[in-house]
């Protein structure tokens, strides 16, 4: 009888892995495969991420890997594998146990995003037979805080603001576990031994503090509710009344405002489709721009989001939130706890001035955000997400690249504040940080630099920043590149947008793209925001741009669309403007100056002073917002061109038999010179349309349309078959998608921002590789030396 075969010889694996593994489950997830494989040994979060040290037969251990790497837990993305095999070291005990932290070295691991409460938690919650029923703080491996209350890495209990929560018998129980998915879970807690409600600062129950809210809501006062990164405004929104004064403590004259709402709630008051619903229904749990359902009465104030087509609506990310909405009947307003144009309110005590003006109660609880984060935004466009505000849930951002120039620096714009930090493995992106225009934004900020570098354990190496000198990031860029001798790249506005998309789709070498937006400073003094770049290893050649025209009053022209129209009418029709529109004498645009400013703002013009010339797509959405009545001054971004938007939805879908085309040239001199789109035709038409009654959806269609076309012009006259979109004009769903569609058209593929924001937010990352492609200069502050898009 033949003697059986030897077992297979054993061996051990030494797994190294990088990338989103912390915070998202990954050891309990590596200890119950392991289990499956017969295999023994250890895993740890290290501050690379997560090291593994098994032994066993090679086969299991093989069949291992492939499982691991091709079926990671749901959150966790592998970026990175450094794997070494080995003789067996010991013959040691069967099992794997997740041994303490690696600490040591610099921090490249990416901290997880805040994640909402899954579907479990939320059952648990509601289970009056569970321990946790009704617990505000319910999480487990697959759900809760992370970024928000992390303080240093590798992502540990200890390491967060849960330290101040040591576990229960019970919760400790679970945490040991392998079968219990709360196993190793950092967050988790219970009624026992968790964090606890405090109502207007006083101690009170979880029971009480969700009824004392849900009254105040009820009575018409302002909550303060402190929710996953920071402190959020609730109202009821039937109550006209209290939104106009949560309005006006705010702020916010005009600027929808979001909503907390039930899946029942937003399924009857909204038009989603089953991507949309995925979104809402998602660990992100963003708010999310829906369309307002045309059978259902809106069910709330007008003064909540005016006659916009669109509801911002969010499911609760948080037990506590859930709570609330469940006792308030399904839907509240939950709007950011600031000042318009301040950071986010995080901290019940230090903000406690802030919030008593804000709120009429305030209910806070006694665990610590560490790092505010606002709600992430987003809309539905081109079959996918589109990003509008990077904030929980979806931030930090992490984009692989190993680099030898850990400790970069990128500093971002003005309105839309952020960081990028270059590790030695990742691109990391922070949130939103907001307008750094306040004394409050802009040391918000710089304290933010400050926490990601030390952190990760990094010695900044080279500043980054736009070129723009007057913005607050940019000035303390040049402050502290000064201060400590460090390398500091300004790079231009609208090269960084199209750099970010590069980074995004990891596009190496040249591209070509679009970048149109509001304004951002040109290498030639004037405002660019309608620009095409030939991006190369070392820099950028504009190939094309937007005719430019005056904006008379300068930076009160971004606020004033009827400025933009001004400047619009007198670059073309020169003084014999008001003659052009003689035609017209009931436009409404016409009565939006006084005599007087209307001597005051031609003289300007005429004299060249406080009249900047600009190439801005933004400003020309303005111009053709004013001149159809939508709005003639603005107190929030992109509300004339949110209004044009809305007006082009309404000819979509009611379609029209005629045809009212409008075109936006591309032309130019001679073969040397950059291409320009030429708006003069485009307004000419616009006006002749008016003359007859055009229905102003059609004009607001042919509009979109018109850029559109211009567009995939472009990219037919240079022969491309790739074309980058970038800028927070393609935040627009209706031209982001035509765009797309007219390049299709021509046999050219469009890239977008699609895990980035297309707005100014994502500036910070392309100004990381701005700086990458000058960093062997080394040059020292104020030097002269070659940077992509300075002016020379």
């Amino acid at each position: 009888m033949p003697s059986p075969p030897d077992p297979p010889a054993e061996q051990h694996l030494s797994l190294e892995l990088q990338g989103l593994v912390q915070g998202v489950g990954f050891r309990p997830h590596v200890v119950r495969l392991a289990l499956l494989h017969g295999l023994r040994g250890t895993v740890a979060n290290s501050s690379r991420g997560v090291q593994l040290e098994l032994e066993g037969s090679r086969p299991a251990l093989e069949a291992f890997r492939h499982s691991l790497l091709t079926k990671p837990p749901d959150r966790a993305r592998i970026d990175q594998e450094i794997c070494r095999w080995q003789p067996v070291h010991t013959s040691g005990a069967g099992g794997v146990r997740i041994l303490e932290p690696q600490t040591g070295g610099n921090g490249t691991a990416p901290v997880s995003p805040d994640l909402a409460l899954c579907h479990r938690c939320l059952e648990e919650l509601r289970d009056p037979t569970n321990r946790r029923h009704g617990y505000p703080f319910i999480s487990c491996t697959d759900c809760g805080p992370r970024y928000s209350v992390v303080e240093q890495l590798p992502f540990e209990r200890e390491h967060t603001s849960f330290r101040h929560f040591p576990l229960c018998e019970q919760c400790r129980s679970e945490f040991s576990d392998p079968s219990d998915r709360r196993f190793h879970a950092q967050t988790i807690s219970c009624p026992a031994c968790g964090p606890a409600l405090r109502w207007d600062g006083q101690p009170i129950s979880s029971a009480a503090g969700i009824q004392s809210a849900a009254a105040a809501l009820a009575e018409g006062g302002i909550v303060a509710l402190q929710g996953v990164g920071g402190f959020q405004l609730l109202v009821d929104p039937t109550n006209a009344e209290a939104v106009q004064r949560l309005r006006r403590r705010k702020g916010r004259p005009h600027k929808p405002l979001a909503l907390l709402a039930s899946r029942d709630w937003m399924e009857s008051h909204c038009c989603s489709h089953a991507g949309e619903r995925e979104l809402w229904h998602g660990p992100t749990a963003p708010i999310l721009l829906l369309r307002r359902s045309p059978d259902q009465p809106a069910g709330i104030a007008a003064e909540v989001a005016g006659s916009s087509p669109w509801l911002g609506v969010m499911r609760a990310s948080s037990g506590l939130q859930q709570l609330l909405l469940e006792t308030c009947g399904g839907v509240v307003v939950a709007t950011s706890a600031n000042r318009s144009g301040e950071p986010l309110c995080a901290n019940a005590d230090a903000d406690a001035a802030t919030l008593n003006e804000l709120a009429d109660h305030v209910l806070s609880h006694t665990l610590p955000v560490v790092n505010r984060i606002d709600d992430s935004v987003q809309r539905w466009a081109a079959v996918g997400a589109l990003t509008l505000r990077l904030g929980r849930g979806l931030a930090p951002v992490a984009l692989p690249h190993p680099s030898s120039n850990a400790g970069s620096l990128g500093l971002g714009a003005q309105i839309k504040g952020a960081v990028a930090l270059q590790t030695a493995s990742h691109r990391l992106l922070s949130p939103d940080l907001g307008d750094l225009s306040s004394v409050a934004g802009a040391a918000h900020h710089q304290r933010t630099c400050r926490d990601w570098l030390q952190r990760h354990g990094l010695r900044l190496s080279h500043l980054a920043c736009d070129q723009h000198p007057g913005y607050s990031a940019s000035a303390w860029a040049a402050q502290l590149a000064e201060r400590e001798q460090l390398p500091l790249s300004a790079v231009q506005h609208h090269h960084a947008h199209l750099l970010a998309v590069m980074a995004e789709h990891q596009i190496q070498g040249s591209a070509l793209g679009v970048a149109w937006d509001g304004a951002g400073q040109g290498d030639d003094g004037s405002l660019w925001g309608g620009e095409a770049l030939a991006i190369t290893p070392d820099g950028y050649r504009r190939i094309a741009h937007l005719r430019p025209w005056p904006l008379p009053g300068g930076e009160r022209a971004q606020r004033e669309p009827r400025r933009a129209a001004l400047g619009l009418l007198m670059e073309a029709y020169g003084p014999s403007w008001r003659e052009r529109l003689a035609p017209l004498p009931n436009l409404s645009w016409r009565t939006a100056f006084s005599d007087n400013e209307l001597q005051v703002l031609e003289q300007s013009v005429w004299r060249g002073l406080n009249a900047p010339r600009s190439s801005s797509i933004g400003r020309l959405f303005d111009a053709v917002a004013a001149l159809l009545g939508l709005a003639q001054c603005c107190s929030y971004e992109a509300q004339a061109a949110l209004a044009l938007e809305a007006l082009a939805l309404e000819a979509l879908e009611q379609p029209s038999e005629t045809a009212c085309p409008l075109e936006l040239p591309l032309q130019r001199r001679d073969s040397s010179s950059p291409w320009q789109w030429n708006w003069q035709p485009l307004l000419e038409q616009l006006l002749e349309a008016l003359a007859q009654n055009t229905p102003a959806p059609q004009l607001a269609l042919a509009f979109h349309q018109a850029l559109a076309q211009a567009i995939a012009a472009l990219a037919r006259a240079e022969g491309c078959t790739d074309l980058l979109l970038a800028g927070g004009c393609f935040q627009n769903a209706l031209l982001l998608e035509l765009s797309i569609s007219a390049l299709k058209q021509k046999g050219c593929r469009a890239l977008w921002p699609q895990q980035l924001p297309c707005n100014d937010a994502a500036l910070p990352i392309g100004q990381l590789l701005a700086a990458e492609s000058v960093s062997i200069n080394r040059a020292a502050p104020g030097a002269e030396s070659h940077v992509p898009g300075r002016r020379r």
